[in-house]
């Protein structure tokens, strides 16, 4: 299977042009389009009708998650259901099988990488905030224990390592993703994962287990290629 994965699309309500340029020639590059994240820029259900309208476009299957952008309104429920009426398979910790290649996909969140990973202790806020975390690892966790396939596609929005965030400044590494995620895509042996939200990071690393982890943002994939929209990868 023949994946073209992006991220970080950040779709306003006059970019029809600008979205129909960058994913035209999809079609024949790739199998399936996976979409790591923030469709839209502030989460509006009209700027996700300018996207699904291109995306109508396209012939091949989709499968998504949301972002934190996508979130920025309150009607991310009304995005999930925009997409998925339209046939876009939009994962929120559900496991899902396309040609015999198991996708599980959840935005995931922040909470800092390896020794600097931040623990559910002191003020009710903190452990509120690692608990956000938590649950999006443990609906991962699900997804994947769901899945009999051999081969295993983990989408995120969130980072699940340090390396692909690299670039971005150090301050806000915490607010870029957690290595918890990292932990449990090695634990269910995950063939390769896909994430975007960093734009400064680097476009490829691996997880402790040695899991490919490729960082799809598209100011990533455009600073490593002029043109390249979308990265393709081969399982």
């Amino acid at each position: 299977m023949r994946i073209a994965a992006t991220a970080d699309l950040h779709c306003g309500v006059n970019d029809r042009d600008r979205i129909r340029e960058r994913l035209g020639s999809v079609n024949g590059e790739a199998d399936v389009l996976v979409l790591a994240g923030d469709l839209t820029n502030f989460g509006q259900p009209a700027e996700l009708d300018v996207l699904i309208s291109q995306l109508l476009r396209v012939r091949i299957p989709i499968i998504s998650v949301l972002g934190n952008h996508d979130f920025e309104s309150g009607q991310h429920q009304e995005l999930l259901r925009m997409l998925r009426e339209v046939g876009i398979k939009t994962l929120d910790g559900e496991p899902y099988v396309r040609d015999g290649v198991g996708f599980a996909g959840v935005k995931g969140f922040c909470g800092g990488f390896d020794r600097h990973e931040l623990t559910a202790f002191g003020e009710p806020e903190i452990k509120a905030f690692v608990q956000a975390g938590v649950q999006e690892s443990l609906h991962l966790e699900r997804a994947l224990s769901l899945l009999q396939t051999e081969k295993r596609v983990v989408v995120l929005h969130y980072a699940p390592i340090c390396d692909t965030i690299t670039g971005e400044p150090k301050e806000i590494a915490p607010f870029l993703g957690n290595s918890r995620l990292s932990d449990v895509c090695d634990r269910f042996e995950a063939t390769v994962v896909f994430h975007g939200h960093a734009h400064h990071g680097k476009p490829v690393g691996k997880t402790r287990g040695g899991v490919p982890v490729y960082n799809v943002a598209q100011p990533v994939l455009l600073q490593e290629k002029p043109g390249q929209f979308y990265r393709v990868v081969d399982i």
